[in-house]
């Protein structure tokens, strides 16, 4: 066609587009010559490669973004990340320990390196991996963005540095004679010996225990000589405390997983009847043990003596099944835990059982606090036949008129587990002087969210309404209940200002948002995808 086309002009046309094309290739050809000499590199210069700036640290910790979070990923063998909100109290106890673990690590080993996201600014990074406690840390190994380990339960610096080490290398020293075996179960308060010539895999159910209770240290035996000299004859793990003369042997039929020997070494770590006081307060939920039963009473008391008794008696027989509790009504330190049971003084002795995955709390059908009374609650509990505790005020007839609702025991469920409304909860006691000064506060926020469609804000009274929420906060505390669930609620631990209530309350209903557009865009294109499905069984059909 071209051709045909050239043809089509004179000879003398023909002639000059011909010399036009050939001036136009010399043009280029020198154009060319140019550039390569204009672009050639001088023998011994280097080409300069443009470097991301380094990433900027905080006390030895990496402060990680949107922007940086895949770069550190990449550049890092290891990275432990903190997700926390910076006015979160458990993430300021946290925050020490973090960086001194982070500066140790970093001058021992250059694989490892500490990271933390302030979700507050990185949202996104909080939404990708559902952050909904704070601090939450996870291991980053690899590079890998979707496969993190979650490192629960660890607050010192010693234990973030045992925890990372265990999983880097041998999770337990192993033993090879008596000696050193009688000097391992001495170096601690606590040590754990697991006596293993086989099976190999209970063997792999120590080992992964091992990296998750970085507390205290794991010691691995399979030396005939040191079996006979500890007692052994055959496979077990044992739990060593120093100042007890009693040792806890876990029978290789009792290990089924990883998960069942962690609960196991938690529960004989703790003694058998544990007071509450600031030390164990964190301690005791450590224990993967989700019924906890309490007794209150005074350890002044004529009677105390042969309450314990019974108590420990019971507690010998349900080991690991509960964890049982002793709180010292003289204490007045305690006094969150009685605001939080509703005990007074005119209640005690008196034992109540909490389920930690439910949140409902069971009250013992008896006034003695005799070792039958006590085995027939337990028992009763655990076979599934003990009934809640369960107190209300009845519903105020003006109960949604203001813009903060008042909300009582019997209409708690119904507001706070609503399928369209987004609800913030003020939990408070009426003789408390800072709830009080809060008031007007959260009235101000009721006032700014009067009119939006699916938000709530609401309060209520907990010492006149048994709510079935694990809290144990002082008064007031606080809850965010998104819409569409029947059983999840989050704990607000930020500051107690109306600008912090506001900038926490439009990052969980953004949050929610975005979840929601995600789902109906999955559901958009799944009905699409079906769609086509029919359309083609359809035209197969014809």
């Amino acid at each position: 066609m071209q051709l045909s086309f050239f043809l089509f002009f004179t000879p003398g046309i023909r002639k000059h587009i011909t010399s036009m094309k050939l001036l136009f290739l010399l043009l280029c050809f020198f154009f060319s010559l140019s550039l390569a000499k204009d672009g050639k590199v001088e023998k011994g210069s280097k080409v300069k490669k443009h470097k991301p700036p380094k990433i900027k640290e905080e006390n030895d910790v990496l402060v990680l973004t949107d922007s940086n979070f895949a770069r550190a990923l990449k550049d890092n063998k290891y990275l432990l990340v903190k997700f926390y909100i910076a006015l979160s109290g458990p993430s300021q106890t946290v925050k020490e320990e973090f960086s001194i673990a982070a500066g140790s690590m970093k001058k021992d080993s250059s694989e490892i390196r500490f990271g933390q996201v302030d979700i507050t600014q990185e949202k996104e990074l909080g939404k990708e991996f559902k952050i909904k406690e704070f601090p939450t840390i996870k291991l980053f190994v690899d590079g890998d963005r979707k496969n993190p380990t979650d490192c629960k339960g660890v607050r010192t610096a010693s234990a973030f540095v045992t925890w990372l080490n265990r999983r880097m290398g041998p999770s337990s020293l192993y033993i090879n004679s008596t000696d050193q075996y009688e000097a391992f179960v001495m170096s601690d308060k606590v040590t754990v010996v697991g006596f293993f010539k086989e099976p190999e895999n209970k063997k792999e159910h120590f080992l992964e225990a091992a990296k998750d209770i970085p507390d205290f240290p794991f010691g691995l035996i399979s030396n005939n000589d040191i079996f006979s000299h500890a007692g052994i004859t055959t496979n077990m793990v044992a739990v060593y405390k120093k100042d007890s003369p009693t040792n806890y042997l876990i029978p290789e039929e009792e290990i089924e997983s990883k998960v069942d020997l962690v609960k196991l070494i938690r529960t004989y770590i703790m003694d058998v009847v544990t007071e509450y006081n600031l030390e164990t307060q964190v301690t005791i939920f450590d224990v993967p043990v989700d019924s906890h039963i309490l007794l209150f009473t005074s350890k002044t008391s004529q009677l105390f003596g042969t309450i314990y008794e019974n108590f420990e008696s019971a507690a010998l027989e349900f080991r690991g099944k509960l964890v049982f509790i002793l709180v010292d009504t003289d204490e007045s330190r305690n006094g969150r835990i009685f605001e939080y049971f509703r005990i007074t003084e005119v209640d005690t002795p008196a034992v109540r059982i909490l389920n930690l995955t439910t949140d409902v709390k069971y009250r013992m059908p008896a006034d003695e606090v005799s070792f039958e009374n006590l085995r027939r609650f337990c028992r009763s509990y655990l076979d599934g036949k003990a009934k809640p505790k369960k107190e209300s005020e009845e519903i105020p007839k003006d109960w949604d008129k203001n813009p903060v609702k008042l909300l009582v025991g019997k209409n708690f469920n119904h507001v706070a587990f609503n399928k369209t409304t987004n609800t913030f909860i003020m939990f408070y006691a009426p003789w408390s002087q800072e709830c009080k000064d809060l008031f007007p506060i959260w009235e101000e926020l009721g006032m700014t969210y009067q009119n939006h469609k699916n938000v709530t804000i609401a309060k209520i009274d907990c010492a006149a309404n048994d709510i079935q929420l694990m809290v144990l906060d002082r008064y007031p505390y606080f809850r965010f209940f998104p819409a569409g669930s029947s059983t999840q609620s989050i704990r607000y631990t930020g500051e107690r200002t109306l600008s912090a209530f506001k900038e926490y309350l439009e990052y969980e209903l953004e949050s929610r948002n975005t979840e929601k557009e995600d789902k109906e865009t999955s559901a958009t294109r799944n009905t699409e995808n079906e769609e086509k499905d029919d359309e083609k069984t359809a035209k197969e059909e014809l």
